[in-house]
């Protein structure tokens, strides 16, 4: 299973969003995110026009984890230094006790810098 982790800022568009993945070059089966942004209505629009789920995630489900880049803001904010990756990767292994998940890339930024995008895959326990 492959979960796209989806970060962004207040202005971005779906348009956006799609753009970040796009950038990713890979197709997913899931979306995630912290709460705040999974269930905002550019993330909902965006999951639907695609048709994927969106799995939403708690801030301290994503603190703490061990990601490729750092991005110092999301540190400060959010306990890891990528928002994208490490909902990537926490996405890839939600509800499957005992997964493991890897990133297949950095995360992606949008040419305006309103959106991000990692892809993490589930690897069996």
């Amino acid at each position: 299973m492959k979960v796209a982790g989806i970060g962004f800022r207040a202005a971005a568009t779906a348009a956006d969003l799609q753009a970040a993945l796009a950038l990713t070059g890979e197709r997913v089966d899931a979306l995630a995110s912290v709460a705040e942004k999974a269930g905002a209505p550019v993330m909902q629009a965006f999951a639907q026009t695609i048709g994927l789920p969106v799995i939403t995630l708690q801030e301290q489900d994503i603190a703490g984890e061990q990601t490729l880049t750092c991005s110092p803001r999301i540190k400060a904010r959010f306990g890891t230094g990528s928002l994208a990756e490490a909902a990537a990767l926490v996405g890839a292994r939600h509800g499957v006790p005992g997964a493991t998940a890897r990133l297949l890339a950095p995360r992606v930024v949008t040419a305006d810098g309103l959106a991000t995008a990692a892809i993490a895959e589930r690897l069996e326990p």
